[in-house]
């Protein structure tokens, strides 16, 4: 009688963790449909960085700027780069019709020496879709370095 009460408990509950996931999928295309409605363009200003050279360990950063060239607030909703050492950060406001704004990212050149060629994804209401950001340049070894 208790393993049957215990397994009913158990099953139970993972029922309603299921539900909890559902509502959450369901949630989060509401607002994807929300965005797909009210598209808007951009216009990159800057799609590449290229920082030429740095020492290893020294933080590499640049704001990449764009402009919303729509009628509509452009809603930035993710941003994710291509790598842990490399750090966008986003917008929390909507960019006005007209109005210019930016994606400051910051590369952490530790333990990474030699070629880098980094890209950012960026999440919005965009119709095209929002162009990849490039971060490149080459990271020179302490070692290296040193004996120069």
């Amino acid at each position: 009688m208790n393993k049957l009460f215990l397994m009913i408990a158990v099953a139970g509950s993972l029922l309603v963790s299921c539900d909890v996931r559902k509502k959450d999928k369901v949630a989060t295309t509401g607002i994807v449909k929300q965005e797909v409605k009210d598209p808007t363009t951009v216009q990159l200003i800057d799609s590449l960085y290229d920082f030429g050279q740095t020492t290893e360990g020294e933080i590499v950063q640049y704001n990449y700027r764009f402009k919303n060239t729509g009628d509509k607030p452009l809603v930035i909703t993710d941003v994710k780069a291509s790598c842990g050492c490399t750090v966008p950060e986003k917008p929390e406001q909507p960019i006005m019709p007209g109005d210019t704004g930016v994606i400051l990212v910051k590369f952490n050149s530790a333990n990474k020496p030699g070629e880098i060629h980094k890209t950012i994804t960026v999440s919005a209401n965009a119709n095209p879709e929002f162009p990849l950001l490039v971060l490149k340049g080459t990271v020179i070894g302490k070692e290296e370095g040193n004996k120069q």
